[in-house]
């Protein structure tokens, strides 16, 4: 049976790939962008309509759709396994230009620098994660490490751990961070306790905590700048 709406019916100016050729990536839709990606639809939609809806079923938001496992992507008709791990590999790319774009610059000049960096390992994750960032004087990053993980809504986090990582990269000031997977900036009782007994540790060690940033896809909390950190 062929395409209800195969796009070599459609007119060239119209396909995703002559119209990108034409006029630029820019100029394409993200339901064109990914048909290119898959290439071919199934025998009633073509790769467009495909792609519009299974961005529909994110509601158009490439956030969730980067959130989309293997699983949720291949229920789709005309999605095997292929055409799905390419759609994820482009979002991983995505994700690491946008890395790439903060690591040029390695010194650390305010909270959004933190969380921009915190983002690359933290971005569309479904459980809870706990990483510090190590820095020497001039406030440049010696180190990113995780300490620890849990589900989706608390994360374990050993001060131990955490300092430990910090004196063997000979770090003069730490920052920590961990994500709330729902999407909630505002920090829980636990999170609060944790950052004050980070923050009486590091004053003891010479190490101080600098901040404490929750990371959530759409946005960040920081304990510096809403003055919850006292240095």
């Amino acid at each position: 049976m062929e395409e209800l709406k195969g796009i070599k019916t459609w007119s060239e100016e119209d396909r995703p790939r002559e119209k990108m050729l034409t006029k630029g990536a820019s100029a394409l839709s993200d339901a064109e962008l990914m048909a290119i990606l898959i290439g071919s639809g199934n025998q009633t939609e073509s790769a467009v309509d495909l792609s519009r809806r299974i961005l529909r079923s994110v509601d158009h938001d490439l956030v969730k759709l980067g959130k989309m496992t293997l699983r949720e992507m291949t229920s789709f008709r005309g999605m095997g396994q292929v055409k799905s791990l390419t759609v994820m590999a482009a979002i991983e790319l995505g994700k690491r230009r946008r890395a790439g774009e903060f690591k040029a610059e390695n010194r650390i000049r305010s909270s959004r620098d933190v969380y921009e960096r915190f983002l690359e390992y933290m971005s569309d994750l479904r459980h809870e994660e706990f990483w510090v960032m190590c820095l020497n004087r001039s406030n440049n990053v010696l180190c990113i490490g995780k300490i620890g993980e849990g589900g989706l809504s608390s994360t374990i986090a050993d001060p131990k751990k955490v300092f430990r990582l910090a004196l063997e990269n000979n770090a003069a000031s730490i920052i920590v961070a961990h994500n709330h997977p729902s999407g909630n900036l505002s920090p829980s009782q636990e999170d609060n306790k944790l950052t004050e007994k980070l923050r009486q540790n590091g004053s003891m060690l010479e190490c101080p905590l600098l901040d404490h940033i929750i990371v959530t896809d759409s946005g960040y909390y920081s304990y510096a700048d809403e003055g919850n950190l006292t240095i």
